[in-house]
């Protein structure tokens, strides 16, 4: 299998091609397994990735309790490359319901210290706040993360889901290392104003959403029955027309992948990845096989015909329904 690596930007770490997010292995997609996602996790470092993401609000703690443990029983070696990027600031109530976002500079560094003992860490590779907090100057936010640089409890500030003017004010406060971001064959909004902006800055791309939570994986089928709490039953583009209009999109890609001799996953993941080195992208695997799959994507070259192709099966602005539901959308800084 090849190995690459590639750099979250000038002023942070290097890293796979490949980033594991961690979120599916303990909340919104249904049934988890932990012994399975402590294994993929483990899969995932002995075959080269690095990046582990996770968020203290996912499953309120459960997933930085998970990844710190995949972090204890991993081998040595790999454990001591791994880097952990961690999104704070969602606020959760003990029935799971959403109440905005905190960045206070008090409240990131308490939610951090929160997190380094969860993950049984004594420092956070990468740390970022989850969406803006519209009351909170982002100068602010980021000038606390900063003030945990300077004490050693975190090694780079990240951003999630922001726009390219709050780019520039957090790269004008402090050094930034990566936005992360939604990028896939279906939700290509940065390319307008934030992937130019970050370039233009030296800020490396995080891209998750890749597979578009498992819609242009080819597993989606329009009579899945989604378990309680999937957050898909409530996403606008699995529901009713919109869901046939996406998965047609799909059927169009999965003629391209089997020219190639590849699933169309692969194909979605390399597409990503041939979108520029300053791009990881993070694949949500929460099983060995779906990761052995999403590595394959390393392997694919695609060449200009078989972007073009791509292109015409699936072009920019082609799916239908937002990639999340109203309420959510209203928290989102960066374009949609």
């Amino acid at each position: 299998m090849t190995t690459r690596t590639r750099n979250l930007g000038t002023t942070g770490p290097r890293t796979a091609a490949l980033g594991l997010g961690c979120m599916g292995m303990s909340a919104l997609y249904g049934a988890t397994d932990r012994a399975e996602s402590i294994a993929t996790v483990h899969a995932a470092l002995e075959a080269g990735i690095t990046l582990l993401d996770t968020g203290d609000f996912y499953a309120m703690g459960h997933n930085e309790l998970l990844v710190g443990e995949a972090l204890r029983t991993a081998p040595a070696a790999a454990r001591e490359k791994a880097l952990v990027s961690v999104k704070f600031g969602a606020l959760r109530d003990p029935d799971g319901n959403w109440g905005g976002y905190d960045g206070r500079p008090a409240a990131v560094k308490n939610f951090a210290a929160y997190s380094l003992q969860r993950l049984g860490v004594d420092h956070i590779d990468v740390y970022r706040i989850a969406r803006l907090d519209p009351d909170v100057p982002i100068e602010e936010t980021v000038g606390a993360i900063a003030e945990l640089i300077e004490k050693g409890h975190v090694r780079h500030v990240g951003l999630s889901e922001v726009g390219a003017e709050t780019v520039r004010r957090a790269a004008a406060t402090a050094p930034i290392a990566d936005l992360q971001i939604e990028y896939s064959l279906i939700s290509r909004g940065i390319e307008r104003e934030i992937l130019p902006t970050t370039r233009e800055l030296g800020i490396g791309i995080t891209a998750y959403g890749v597979l578009s939570r498992g819609l242009i994986s080819g597993h989606f089928s329009r009579d899945r029955q989604l378990a309680p709490g999937d957050f898909r039953a409530h996403s606008p583009r699995f529901q009713g027309d919109n869901l046939q209009h996406n998965l047609n999109l799909v059927e169009a890609l999965r003629e391209i992948a089997g020219r190639k001799g590849v699933s169309v996953a692969q194909i979605a993941i390399a597409w990503v990845l041939s979108r520029g080195e300053d791009i990881v992208p993070l694949v949500g695997a929460r099983t060995r096989e779906r990761l052995a799959e999403s590595l394959g994507a390393l392997d694919v070259t695609l060449d200009a015909t078989d972007l073009a192709a791509i292109e015409r099966a699936v072009p920019a602005d082609a799916a239908a329904g937002d990639r999340y539901p109203t309420a959510q959308m209203a928290h989102l800084d960066s374009e949609r």
